[in-house]
């Protein structure tokens, strides 16, 4: 599974930027969505920049990485998918799921 991370604008130019999630700074291609201004999110994709996200937007899919995160950690997860559109993911080979 592959999946794209909201990354945060430090510096860059129309065809790369330096971005940063959390403590990891990473230079990103920005060919895609055009040069940002520092502090835009955008969300990240094997290292290119496929859509400029809302705030919002990046905080619920932060979210639900973390949910995702501490689900594979065995932690409970519920709580980080409240609120969420479309409600909380139902596991593979859940009795919901049959």
């Amino acid at each position: 599974m592959c999946m794209g991370t909201p990354m945060t604008v430090v510096d860059g130019d129309e065809m790369s930027a330096l971005c940063r999630r959390g403590d990891e700074t990473r230079r990103i291609s920005m060919a895609l969505v055009g040069a940002q201004p520092a502090g835009a999110i955008v969300l990240a994709h094997l290292d290119t920049a496929v859509r400029v996200l809302e705030a919002e937007e990046a905080r619920q899919i932060d979210q639900a990485l973390e949910g995702l995160a501490a689900a594979l950690r065995g932690e409970p997860f519920e709580q980080h998918f409240e609120g969420l559109s479309g409600g909380m993911p139902v596991p593979p080979g859940s009795a919901a799921n049959s």
